[in-house]
């Protein structure tokens, strides 16, 4: 009787081996870029402590209160999460290990993060994040690097232009007063409010500027701005911003109805959003959380940083036209009855070069072998055969049009292959 089959949790996807030109795309665009920009990469466990995200996301959050893995330890008793950003997490790395005592710190990680969502296109209960964070620096340069750092990015990925959508969401007392008069005016029209925003009226009110209930878009695009709540100096941090991204021809807009869904924020909001993925539009997001430092036991220090999913980002590079080519190796070698060792020899000096290798597997006759190697992607077939063992030479063969050497077939040492196979790959 044939076993059942067990399959992957819902909303927790494997990446299969056509799927990794794109990620592989990504990943070195985005490490490229933070090297560039001289950030260091931190990684940190997937398994916290809980209270460190209901310390630093905040209680009233979705996250929190409806979105994370959580479970207490068998063992010990420990409650526990599976991360659902890295933010929190990378804070209580640099406080743990005194990570600022000399210097500020630019830091990027990337890996999977989880949150208990309805899965849909691009958002996943198992998704990856890249993300940047910049501790230490007051800004506003910093803000306006990691901005620059990111629309050079989505050029570099081929899926620009993507808008950016920005905000100022001032200091905590000046929020305090905002917050305040929101709830005054949201009280006034509370016969309009949904399940969901009575919910946050008291607990989370300028989480209510952020919904998508359309039945609600008169009731907040009327809201009072937080704007007009500022003082002068967030205005002019703010001011400032601007002032770099319009010097350097980056386009933003304004979205007074941008808070974010994190409690740590401050100053600087930001959301990068795109139009082609739907109603998942938002690609990546981010700003400025000087409190989270102190908030989590630390020194207090400005940071500021941001993360995108990855997954839609690879959307979006799809829905571009993106599709960058990944071959299994540089050189195929196929190989003649009893001259598999010889195979072997060759394909190790290769590899001593750097040069990546399949050697055929199995016995098969030469045409069945080059037309695997042809679909291998490889850019040459190496071949041994008997009258090329005999010689102790190989054949070299070109199976790309456009390379060095195409439609003829050479006859080499393999030193004299090697040689030419590392000026031309």
């Amino acid at each position: 009787m044939a076993q059942e089959k067990i399959q992957a949790i819902r909303g927790m996807s494997d990446m299969l081996p056509s799927d990794a030109p794109l990620w592989h795309f990504f990943e070195k665009k985005a490490i490229g870029l933070a090297n560039l920009y001289g950030y260091q990469q931190i990684r940190t466990p997937i398994v916290e402590q809980t209270r460190l995200f209901k310390r630093g996301i905040g209680e009233v959050t979705d996250i929190v209160e409806k979105e994370m893995y959580s479970f207490v330890d068998s063992l010990n008793g420990d409650n526990l999460s599976l991360r659902p950003e890295n933010t929190a997490s990378v804070v209580r790395a640099c406080i743990e290990h005194n990570l600022l005592y000399d210097a500020p710190r630019r830091l990027w990680y990337m890996g999977p993060m989880f949150r208990h969502e309805r899965p849909q296109r691009g958002r996943y209960r198992q998704f990856h994040q890249f993300g940047m964070e910049a501790m230490g620096f007051k800004g506003p340069d910093t803000d306006a690097e990691q901005l620059l750092m990111l629309n050079r990015l989505w050029k570099e990925l081929g899926i620009a232009p993507v808008r950016l959508e920005l905000n100022c969401l001032g200091q905590l007392e000046e929020r305090k007063a905002y917050r305040e008069i929101l709830i005054r005016y949201f009280e006034e029209h509370k016969e309009i409010l949904d399940e969901d925003a009575q919910r946050r009226l008291y607990s989370n009110p300028l989480r209510i500027l952020d919904t998508k209930n359309p039945d609600m878009q008169d009731l907040v695009n009327n809201a009072p701005k937080l704007y007009d709540s500022l003082g002068e100096e967030s205005k002019a941090f703010l001011s400032s911003l601007e002032d770099i991204l319009k010097a350097e021809g980056v386009d933003y807009t304004i979205n007074p109805r941008l808070v974010r869904g994190l409690d740590y924020y401050n100053l600087t909001v930001f959301e990068w959003v795109t139009d082609k993925l739907g109603a998942q539009g938002t690609i990546c997001g981010g700003g400025r959380y000087d409190p989270l430092i102190g908030m989590l036991g630390g020194r207090d220090a400005p940071a500021c940083g941001f993360a995108m999913g990855i997954e839609r980002v690879l959307e979006l590079m799809k829905e571009c036209g993106v599709h960058p080519e990944e071959r299994e190796c540089d050189v195929y070698i196929v190989w003649d009855k009893a001259l598999y060792l010889n195979a072997i020899g060759a394909a190790e000096k290769l590899r001593d070069a750097g040069i990546r290798v399949i050697v055929h597997s199995g016995s098969m006759k030469f045409a069945n072998q080059l037309k695997r190697a042809d679909a291998s992607g490889a850019l040459y077939a190496l071949v041994i055969g008997s009258d090329e063992a005999a010689a102790g030479k190989v054949g070299l063969k070109a199976l790309r049009e456009g390379i060095a050497g195409y439609g003829e077939q050479k006859t080499l040492t393999i030193e004299e292959a090697l040689e030419f196979v590392s000026k031309n790959i």
